[in-house]
């Protein structure tokens, strides 16, 4: 995963927290169960 900062300058206390946030949903979503397929429409 690559992470560019595009404008300002944060600090590396700033990168880090951002970089948890990132990660952290990363990890949820990995975490949740399969999605079913959406039950296809016969119209």
């Amino acid at each position: 995963m690559n992470i560019k900062v595009l404008r300002g300058n944060p600090t590396p206390e700033e990168l880090a927290a951002a970089l948890a946030v990132v990660r952290a949903r990363a990890a949820a979503q990995a975490a949740l169960p399969p999605r079913a397929p959406a039950p296809r429409d016969s119209w």
